[in-house]
């Protein structure tokens, strides 16, 4: 005899079927959430209070009143532990994604899913959004960012993740010290401000593999640095106290050596 959690389990994988049975990235994806028992049986947040928080750390971040740590550590409990996934996953609008399903051979590909506006909330959020989908082998490339934070959700596949603390700048090199080297899967989140952790590189290890992205820009008002990527080769020169002298190169050769 089935107990009530299966019977809301089954029920929930139906209802979503219905509604999305032409979009077979939706319908692959929910499967994936059954099978790795990630279905909770409720929401630890609903949707709407999820997105209000997001906007308020932002928020508090670009106003000083929250430091850049602070705000990676309450995203990432917010990404991670604060939503359930079939609950994140009811923001996106998969079937416009699904409008455009190749995946490139090389890196990534962006999609740029709009949040649902919220009665009575800002009429422009603080964050901005993306998705972007991998063949295995593929990679969102190393790269560092000035002037933003930025934090990922893997939604669906398997990832080896890699983060580096940029120590310093130079001329035509960047000074980094490893601070994570692991493998994340569905569910797991990591991020980056212009104080920690602010190169990251995650390579897809399934096909097709998803990860959530939002951003923050204009986080550190006193830097002269233009919002930007900055791509570099992790695989430089090794310095004493684990530090590497790591090249900066372009987007093409980032996707070259690393896509």
């Amino acid at each position: 005899m089935k107990d009530s959690h299966e019977d809301a389990l089954i029920t929930t994988r139906r209802d979503f079927g219905r509604k999305s049975i032409q979009t077979l990235l939706t319908v692959s994806l929910l499967e994936h959430l059954c099978s790795s028992n990630l279905l909770a049986k409720e929401a630890r947040l609903t949707t709407e209070k999820w997105l209000s928080q997001v906007n308020e750390i932002g928020l508090s971040m670009k106003d000083r009143q929250l430091k850049q740590t602070q705000w990676q550590t309450q995203v990432e409990d917010l990404l991670s532990n604060q939503i359930d996934l079939p609950e994140l996953l009811k923001l996106i609008d998969f079937e416009a994604i699904a409008k455009n399903p190749k995946l490139m051979d090389n890196g990534a590909r962006s999609h740029r899913p709009r949040m649902p506006k919220l009665q009575g909330g800002p009429e422009r959020y603080v964050f901005g959004q993306q998705i972007f989908a991998l063949r295995n082998g593929c990679s969102v490339v190393p790269h560092g960012h000035n002037n933003m934070a930025t934090a990922f959700l893997i939604l669906k596949g398997n990832f080896h993740g890699r983060h580096y603390d940029r120590v310093a700048d130079e001329e035509k090199h960047m000074i980094i010290k490893p601070t994570i080297d692991s493998k994340f899967g569905p569910g797991q989140s990591s991020s980056i401000s212009d104080e920690k952790d602010n190169v990251h590189w995650f390579k897809a290890e399934d096909e097709p593999a998803f990860i959530f992205n939002i951003h923050v820009f204009g986080v550190s008002p006193q830097s002269k640095k233009r919002t930007s990527r900055v791509y570099l080769d992790p695989f430089g020169e090794k310095l004493d106290d684990g530090l590497i002298r790591a090249r900066l190169i372009d987007h093409d050769e980032a996707h070259k050596k690393f896509g």
